[in-house]
């Protein structure tokens, strides 16, 4: 199991203690992790671009700092403090962070198989 920054019993944490951006790529920190939900605090290089991909989950991005674009299938959103990203279970998305950007990424209970 990896190791997270908080525990179920934790209330707070400042971003200024934990963000730590990378001199290149990405780093992510798994803040909490439950039954339902995984928190994870993402930090990305100036530059740095996360290839399209799908999740079989639902996500969100909730924007702390920095400046960047998703894509999410062919509609553009710009990134910055304060915008929040909800993306859809297997909607193709990336990232590409045009100044250093951190967020957090929630990814919620996997969906329920359909069959």
């Amino acid at each position: 199991m990896t190791a997270t920054i908080m525990s179920l019993s934790a209330t707070a944490i400042r971003w200024a203690d934990v963000i730590e951006y990378p001199h290149t790529g990405a780093k992510s920190k798994i803040l909490l992790e439950d039954g339902n939900c995984r928190y994870t605090l993402m930090a990305l290089a100036v530059g740095m671009h996360i290839a399209g991909h799908t999740n079989p989950r639902n996500a969100t991005v909730n924007v702390i700092e920095g400046q960047g674009v998703l894509m999410l299938g062919d509609k553009e959103i710009i990134l910055e403090s304060g915008v929040f990203v909800f993306i859809p279970a297997a909607a193709r998305h990336a990232i590409k962070a045009a100044t250093n950007l951190a967020f957090l990424l929630i990814l919620s209970e996997q969906a329920a198989d359909s069959n």
